[in-house]
């Protein structure tokens, strides 16, 4: 499958779709999935085009997961869960809904169920919320 700039992410890129900014730098963008598995579920992006881990060059790629230790390092800080999962999913029959190469970085707790897509949207107000406590420890 070709890259599809009309893609979420790359919309969000070009700012033609709002999202609730929690670090950006000149290679990539990190904001919080809107349809969260935990209170801080963000989303790491690479300002690259590429659908997956396969098409983005080395440099971008590495950028990208800086940026994502980064981002954890202030979620373990902002909400001390006692795990943080790292995700990032090649093609659809891994489960990849956005064709835009991203890590999801979703705090774990004990007892809690997991599952890769939530279903339901979550409050923009307590995503803003969530954003702004991550953002304290950047």
């Amino acid at each position: 499958m070709a890259y599809d700039p009309s893609n979420i992410f790359a919309r969000i890129l070009r700012s033609e779709v709002p999202c609730h900014k929690v670090y950006e730098d000149d290679n990539t963008l990190a904001f919080m999935d809107i349809m969260p598995q935990a209170d801080g579920h963000t989303l790491v992006i690479p300002r690259t085009p590429g659908e997956n881990i396969h098409d983005l060059p080395e440099e971008a790629l590495a950028a990208t997961i800086r940026t994502t230790q980064k981002v954890a390092g202030a979620i373990r800080l902002a909400f001390d869960p006692p795990g943080i999962m790292i995700a990032q999913l090649n093609g659809a029959p891994a489960g990849q809904s956005v064709f835009h190469l991203h890590f999801h970085i979703v705090p774990r707790y004990a007892g809690k169920d997991f599952r890769m897509a939530a279903g339901e949207m979550a409050d923009p107000a307590v995503l803003a919320e969530h954003a702004a406590r991550i953002r304290a420890h950047l």
